[in-house]
């Protein structure tokens, strides 16, 4: 046990930053790859229904993996505050590897009738839940490793660094992979292969993560401390205010993603641009994103988390609508620049102290369940309602008219992620083994 009191060195920093990135890149591979495969795919081979109902149907089965995200967030942060949070991320993989595997082997309708789309169903849900327990779990665990360090913002942005980099491996495979068969081939098998490699990643983040230790404060907190034997509850009892509070922040960020680079997106077609070239800037998004997020973690150390969270979020506000405008210019080079600053430079930069944002704002004790809590259930009212009511107001409006109130839209969620940045305290000074007292005086 002494050992596990010594104040980690870097390298072993090093190494717990890089095993919490694995199953994070893999979310991020995963939602783009599988949001593509879902709209284009599945509808047709695993629902006898027609084309629009069966692409609708496809893209809810997607959707449900994220709206039971909460539910993965709960067990697993249990797991981590009970029992480390190394176990924790071993045992989430364990499940996303086998969840994974499962949706690329699943037989087509014309095979085995409506147990297709009930297995997908199954599968997709359990991936749902084991991507759950990745984000607030996997920045506790690094961001306790690095308690000491004055980097803190920088080493737990590197969870965040797995957006930008699974959004750069999710596109470019998607258009490597088409380039080398027929469309006819694609749907009939190809698109089971991003399946099989998600899965073989997972497997080796299995390795990885149990060749790593635990957080430094975990195994000083196991050590002084009683461990709660429902964390994951508790946390919910005494804490409801700030879990509800801190979530409205990355739900403005599941706006942006949603608006810049889902909608974005399929807007750029609309008013002319083709796929490749939507494509193209996608990438360039992308790739800005990563460069953005370095220097927004950077800088979240040096001045602090909620400065750097606020520039984000008034950006996002005036710049929701000018976006568009940018767009329809019709200009690559202007949709680009639209591109990067409203999706590279607004998520890659917040996300630059988000998780340090999340993880310094719960004690050790239950940590991991209240970051993780606060995260995912903004992906429930976030990244999962905001494209329910994007889709009526389409269905409304019309694409050419849509992006006005939908830009208003996301408008209100950075206001209410202003007020609740506004509304907590800074915790960039705080020192991670006294949370436990501190954060409970302050509610």
């Amino acid at each position: 046990m002494n050992t596990s009191l010594n104040v980690p060195t870097q390298g072993s920093i090093y190494r717990v930053a890089g095993a919490s990135i694995i199953g994070s890149v893999i979310e991020q591979y995963d939602f783009l790859v599988t949001g593509v495969i879902a709209a284009t795919v599945w509808g047709g081979i695993f629902f006898k229904l027609p084309a629009l109902t069966a692409v609708a149907a496809a893209i809810g089965v997607y959707g449900l993996g994220i709206m039971i995200r909460p539910i993965g967030a709960y067990l697993f942060g249990h797991l981590a505050d009970r029992y480390g949070r190394r176990d924790a991320m071993v045992y989430s993989l364990v499940l996303m590897g086998v969840s994974t595997l499962c949706i690329g082997l699943t037989p087509t309708y014309d095979s085995i009738g409506i147990i297709a789309p009930i297995l997908l169903l199954v599968f997709r849900l359990l991936q749902g839940i084991s991507f759950g327990a990745e984000f607030g779990t996997a920045s506790t665990w690094v961001i306790e490793q690095a308690a000491k360090s004055k980097h803190r913002a920088f080493w737990g942005a590197w969870v965040g660094f797995a957006i930008p980099i699974g959004l750069l491996l999710g596109f470019g495979s998607v258009i490597f992979v088409k380039s080398l068969m027929t469309p006819a081939e694609f749907i009939a098998w190809g698109w089971r292969i991003f399946f099989f490699v998600g899965f073989l990643v997972a497997i080796v983040g299995i390795v990885i993560r149990l060749r790593t230790q635990d957080s430094f404060v975990f195994d000083n907190f196991k050590a002084k401390h009683t461990v709660l034997k429902m964390p994951a509850t508790q946390v919910w009892r005494e804490l409801p205010l700030r879990i509800l509070r801190t979530s409205l922040v990355n739900a403005m960020f599941g706006g942006a993603f949603f608006l810049a680079f889902v909608f974005g997106t399929g807007y750029m077609k609309t008013v002319g641009f083709t796929g490749m070239q939507a494509e193209i800037i996608g990438l360039i998004a992308a790739a800005s994103m990563f460069v953005f997020m370095i220097i927004g973690a950077y800088l979240a150390d040096v001045i602090n988390r909620r400065t750097i969270l606020l520039i984000a979020a008034v950006v996002f506000l005036v710049f929701a609508i000018p976006y568009f405008y940018l767009i329809n210019t019709h200009s690559f080079l202007l949709a680009t620049i639209a591109e990067i600053i409203g999706f590279g430079f607004v998520f890659g930069f917040g996300y630059g102290a988000i998780p340090a944002f999340y993880t310094e704002n719960f004690p050790t004790q239950y940590r991991a369940s209240g970051a993780s809590a606060a995260y995912q259930i903004s992906q429930v009212y976030g990244g999962g309602l905001i494209p329910i009511l994007a889709g009526v107001i389409l269905q409304a409006t019309g694409v050419k008219q849509a992006y006005i109130y939908i830009g208003i839209m996301v408008m209100v969620y950075a206001v209410l992620a202003i007020i609740a940045i506004l509304m907590t305290p800074d915790t960039t000074h705080i020192v991670l083994e006294a949370t436990q007292e501190h954060t409970a005086r302050r509610g």
